[in-house]
Parts: structure tokens; C-alpha cells; sequence
């Protein structure tokens, strides 16, 4: 072993010719580990040897594909544990791992698309169909290829307890999360995405683990007190021992890209990764994810959810930044909502103005340096001519942004279809990458609410106790916080696909002129314009003006061409575009 830390790959190494392989483990705290096989009805005992660094092999060993396996630690039979980078799990987070093999990626002409060319389509499998399988989710490709759609963005696949969550509960973070299918079925939906164009990204967790069947500390040391985050003490990024955490979630970025061909990924709440070592983990991540890209040459993306107007998230490494592709820009999310709906609880009492819209649509984020109310604080930064909007990702709505609403309902449940559409048109049309929410394309009614499926009653009451405290204030007979542990609940959030024609027809259309327009262009190439109730605005060598009028009255516009695209009975007589209160148009020439 070398004088550094060896980045190593972890769990079952592929198999001889025999089907003998070995298996490796990070586990530096236990004083001893076996590795347990069963095959054929029997159970076999393996120790595991030190390699050094707190790594632990084992000799080769008989394991074919699909038999079961797992570890005692310090010599103690009554506990057997799940291993912490196991593939899959047939049993749940607590039971036996399995060997899986998966075949390599096969040769092909994929090259993928950068983030400012893409569409993006966040889904849950659960939810998505009625299936609520990876084989489900392939029927809808084609929908969504015709649709305008180029990127799937699909929320987090790892195990976590029972057989429904919204996967931020994860604790088996390289095994597919079962209700969903088995690997060779995720590996078939993004072999039949790319034959249609469409790349796929995965939602990752790398800031907090589940509760229930977080075995992980019993091998390593994933967590710090150094750091706290929302969830509790942080991911150990930069803590004794670090490198091996890190090396564990840089093994699981190798998954996805490496083994099951994804495009990238969108990385969850970057603002609660801790890390203040020389280079931070978001960095190294983003190398990582570049030398595949450039060793498979395909094009790869990398999303952060990010609650900072940080740029250095989102520059390149060249210019002293992290080198994510994007991030997703809540505050955009903020302004159109609170324009749209008057709601100013919580975060939202930073927002309201069309000014303030006015300013995102401009510039991306809203706050870049003044006071903010709700944080008590002067926040953010401008983001300088080393960020292009093709990096900005916004949407009307999310999984967050609907399902962390008491009962999951949707924006269309509050506002009617008028601004529904003047809101989809701002977001679709605007300089930056747009996201759609599952079903928003065509007006979904069913809300997307929180749900899980513990099995410690502790856990479940009080995950319930926790929900009903959180919207205690908004709560009245009749109007009550969903059960998140209710089958119910989960039941309720399926997609019924009943389309409003109306929205599906204006999601089209919009979407088809976004495709016309120019796709590499940065923030001085964008003009907006902004008089009471009114925007407009254009980008560089677009023949579109996008309008805007959030307001109850009717505007009289100066404009040229055609009209193109309008959302509640916008007419264009001689150059003068008439637009109804809460009305979008856009006007130009094809």
C-alpha cells in the first residue's frame, strides 16, 4: 500500500471465470469481519483480511450471481449485517445483500448534451405510472421525447425502509431501491432513454442517511461532530478518517455513471456538505465525473441543489469553483410562486414584487447581496460573466416545492389555469434550463405528498408527530396533515394522467419554440423589461419577446411578427398585441 489513501472499488469484485471473486470492504472500526455466503441452502463462512488503510479482502471465494451475502463483525453470529455498498437488497435494508453482476456498458453513439441544452423531467418511479417500476417508466419514453423533454431526472433509487419513500431516507446506497426492480431493469430504462435522445440523471443523497437500517456506523465513521446539519451530525468529509467516507460516495458516483450508463447526477442540498479540506468534496466529485465522461466520451451533468447564491458552486475549476454543471435556483421558484399565489409564510416573505421577478428572470438569482428579511442577513452574489444561464435550473414546481406543502397539492389546485399557464410560460421560456415536475405538462390534479414506509414504531409516530407539529397552524377539521406511513398517502400521489388539453397543448407548443431558440448565451445577452404589472423579454438572436402581465387588467403592446404562443385569448391586430390579465403571449416570427 501506498504513503495516500487508495480510492478502491468496495463490495463484490466481478468473478472469475468459476464464479469465484473476492469481496471488499472499508470497515476501520470492527476488530474483526466475515464474510457469510449462502448458496444453495447453505451458509459459508470467509475471513476477511487487512489490506491496510481499514481496507478488508477476502480470499476468492464461490459466489455466483444472485446468491446472497453478508458480514459479522467481531466475531458475534446473532447479527449479520447488510453490506454497505451491496447492489441489491431482495429483503429490505435489513436483510441478506445479493451479488449482482452487471455486464459492461456496451459500445454505442450516445454522446449525451450539456445542461443548457437540456429539458428537464423530474419523476418518482413509484408514482410516475401505475406500475410504479423502472419497465413502467420505458412505456412513457416516447411520450416524453415527443413532449420536448431530452432529460429525465428521477428521484433518489437507493433502498430505504419498507416498499414506498420518496428515497431521502436511504441508508443502502448503491442497492436499487426493490419495489422499483432489479438492476438489469434500470440499466434497460436508460438503454432505451439514450435510443431516444433522452439522457438520465439521478438524484443523490451524500449530506444524511436515513434513520432505520443505517448499518454504516457499525463499519466506519460516516459521521462528524464537527459539523451539524438539519438532519444532525454531518457526513465526515473532512474528520479523521474522511478519506474512506469520501472514497465510499465517490465508488457510488462511479456507479451510476460507470455501471449503469447514467448521464449524472443532481446532488441534494449541497449547502449541508461540511468540508473544509484543501479540495472539497464537491470538487473531487466533479473530476471524478469528468474523467468518465471523457474516458466514455459522453457528455455528463452535474446538478446541485443549492440554497446559497453562491457561484464558486457552479464555476468552472479553472476559475477557483466546485465545476457542478448547475444548480437549481429556488429563489426564481420564490418570485413567479409568491407573484402568483400572494403567499408570504416562511421563506416566501422574501419575495412578492413583480420587481422581484422582474430581477430573476434578468440575473437568475434574486438575492445577490442585499438584506434578506428571513435570514436576517445581507445574501448572495451577483453571478459574474463566469456563470452562464444555461447553468440555472427553474421550474414552477418540484418534489419540494409540492410535496413540502401540507397536503402535496399542486400550484394549479390554487390558481386556476390562467396563471398556471403564465407561470409555465415565465419559467419554460425564460433564459435558463427549465425543469418540469411529473405531470404539471398536463395540468395533474393529484397532489405528491410526503411518504414513507418504516417499520420501527418509533420511527413511524415520529415521523407523524413531526409532520403534524410542522403544519400544526394550518390544520381544521376536515384539513388535516396526510399519514405518511398510510398506503394511502402513497396511493394518492400516483399520476392519474387525466389531461387538461388546454395545458398539455400550450406545454407543447412553448416547448417547441424553446427548442428554436439559441441554446449558448450569457447574462448581458439577456433583456428584460419590467412596468407595473408588465414583463417582457428576449434573448440574444431570438425572434421571440416573451410578455408577461401579472396583473388583473388588460395590456395594449407594441410588437412585431406574430403571435405565437398566448395562454388565455391574446389577440394581435397591426402590430398591437392585446393581452388579458394574468395573460403570456410571445410574439416574433418562426
Amino acid at each position: 500500500m501506498t504513503d495516500h489513501f487508495p480510492y478502491l472499488p468496495l463490495g463484490p469484485l466481478p468473478a472469475g471465470a468459476d464464479q469465484s471473486r473476492r469481496f471488499r470492504l472499508w470497515a476501520p472500526k470492527p476488530d474483526s469481519v466475515e464474510l457469510v455466503v449462502q448458496a444453495d441452502g447453505k451458509e459459508s463462512r470467509y475471513p476477511m483480511r487487512d489490506e491496510g488503510h481499514g481496507y478488508l479482502m477476502s480470499d476468492e471465494v464461490p459466489a455466483r450471481t444472485g446468491d446472497r451475502y453478508g458480514y459479522y463483525i467481531n466475531g458475534e453470529h446473532k447479527k449479520r449485517y447488510p453490506d454497505p455498498a451491496s447492489r441489491y437488497q431482495p429483503e429490505g435494508v435489513h436483510g441478506w445483500s445479493e451479488v449482482v453482476d452487471l455486464s459492461p456498458l456496451p459500445k454505442s453513439d450516445w454522446k449525451g448534451h450539456t445542461l443548457a441544452e437540456a429539458v428537464i423531467y423530474e419523476l418518482h418511479i413509484g408514482t410516475f405510472t401505475p406500475e410504479g417500476t423502472f419497465r413502467g417508466a420505458m412505456e412513457k419514453l416516447d411520450y416524453l421525447r415527443d413532449l420536448g423533454v431530452n432529460t429525465l431526472e428521477i428521484m433518489p433509487l437507493n433502498q430505504t425502509p419498507g416498499d414506498r419513500n420518496w428515497g431521502y431516507d436511504g441508508v443502502k446506497n448503491f442497492a436499487l431501491f426493490r419495489a422499483y426492480g432489479r438492476p438489469e431493469d434500470f440499466r434497460a430504462l436508460i438503454d432505451a432513454a439514450h435510443e431516444r435522445g433522452i439522457a438520465v440523471l439521478v438524484d443523490v443523497i451524500y449530506n444524511h442517511l436515513g434513520p432505520e437500517g443505517n448499518y454504516l456506523p457499525e463499519f466506519f465513521p460516516v459521521f462528524t461532530e464537527k459539523h451539524h446539519t438539519p438532519w444532525g451530525e454531518a457526513i465526515n468529509f473532512d474528520d479523521a478518517e474522511a478519506d474512506g467516507v469520501r472514497n465510499y460516495w465517490l465508488q457510488n458516483v462511479r456507479m451510476w455513471l460507470q455501471d449503469y450508463g447514467a448521464d449524472g447526477l443532481r446532488i441534494d442540498a449541497v449547502h449541508a456538505i461540511k468540508d473544509y479540506s484543501a479540495r472539497h468534496f464537491l470538487e473531487e466529485l466533479s473530476i471524478v465525473v469528468d474523467e468518465i465522461g471523457e474516458r466514455q466520451g459522453r457528455q455528463m451533468i452535474t446538478i446541485a441543489e443549492c440554497d446559497l447564491n453562491a457561484p464558486r458552486f457552479i464555476r468552472s475549476r479553472a476559475d477557483g469553483g466546485y465545476g457542478m454543471s448547475g444548480q437549481w435556483v429556488d429563489e426564481f421558484h420564490h418570485a413567479l410562486h409568491v407573484v402568483l399565489t400572494g403567499e408570504t409564510r416562511g421563506y416566501y416573505e422574501d419575495f412578492g414584487s413583480v420587481e422581484m421577478l422582474a430581477k430573476a428572470l434578468k440575473d437568475g438569482y434574486v438575492y445577490t447581496g442585499q438584506y434578506s428579511r428571513h435570514r436576517g442577513r445581507n445574501f448572495g452574489v451577483t453571478a459574474d460573466e463566469r456563470v452562464r444561464p444555461g447553468q440555472m435550473v427553474v421550474f414552477l414546481q418540484n418534489h419540494d416545492q409540492v410535496g413540502n406543502r401540507m397536503i402535496g397539492d399542486r400550484i394549479l389546485s390554487t390558481v386556476g389555469r390562467d396563471k398556471y399557464l403564465l407561470g409555465a410560460g415565465t419559467y419554460l421560456l425564460s433564459a435558463f434550463t427549465p425543469l418540469l415536475f411529473m405531470g404539471e405538462e398536463y395540468g395533474e390534479e393529484n397532489p405528491f405528498p410526503y411518504f414513507v414506509h418504516h417499520g420501527d414504531d418509533w420511527l413511524i409516530e415520529a415521523v407523524r408527530k413531526g409532520r403534524a407539529a410542522e403544519f400544526a397552524a394550518f390544520q381544521h377539521e376536515g384539513h388535516t396533515v396526510p399519514d405518511p406511513q398510510s398506503e394511502e398517502t402513497f396511493q394518492s400521489a400516483r399520476l392519474s394522467w387525466d389531461a387538461d388539453e388546454q395545458i398539455a397543448g400550450f406545454y407543447r407548443e412553448a416547448l417547441h419554440l424553446r427548442a428554436a431558440a439559441p441554446k449558448d448565451f450569457a447574462f448581458t445577452d439577456i433583456a428584460v423589461d419590467h412596468a407595473g404589472k408588465l414583463i417582457t423579454w428576449t434573448i440574444r438572436n431570438s425572434p421571440f419577446l416573451c410578455c408577461a402581465n401579472f396583473g388583473d387588467e388588460a395590456l395594449d403592446i407594441e410588437v412585431s411578427g406574430d403571435l405565437l404562443l398566448e395562454s388565455n385569448g391574446a389577440t394581435l391586430v397591426d402590430g398591437q398585441l392585446h393581452l388579458p390579465g394574468w395573460g403570456f403571449a410571445v410574439a416574433g416570427t418562426r
